[in-house]
């Protein structure tokens, strides 16, 4: 599946089938948020919390693409992703974008 941040595809025809979009929400694992916390206190970057982003970014990616495949689409154009705090210790990733048919 194509996914584009651009609202367009040059040089192709696009029909939109609708908005399209995945989430999920993703929490500090105690033992990663100790080793985090220690990590924070010198600097540097939390490798912990960045894998845990990275891979809910993928999952969030995964599910828009599952709804735009269910809608017929051939490809996602205008693609974001979100992010906001469910909780303390707890984020959400949003992606969106609009399923589209290439004519």
């Amino acid at each position: 599946m194509l996914v584009l941040t651009t609202d367009t595809l040059p040089g192709r025809s696009v029909e939109p089938l609708g908005l399209v979009r995945g989430s999920t929400v993703r929490a500090k694992h105690i033992g990663s948020d100790i080793v985090a916390s220690l990590r924070n206190l010198v600097g540097g970057e939390v490798r912990e919390y960045a894998a845990l982003l990275a891979g809910a970014r993928e999952q969030a990616i995964d599910r828009m693409i599952e709804e735009a495949r269910a809608l017929g689409a051939d490809a996602i154009i205008g693609a974001r992703l979100e992010t906001s705090t469910i909780s303390q210790g707890a984020s959400e990733i949003l992606a969106y974008g609009t399923a589209v048919k290439l004519t």
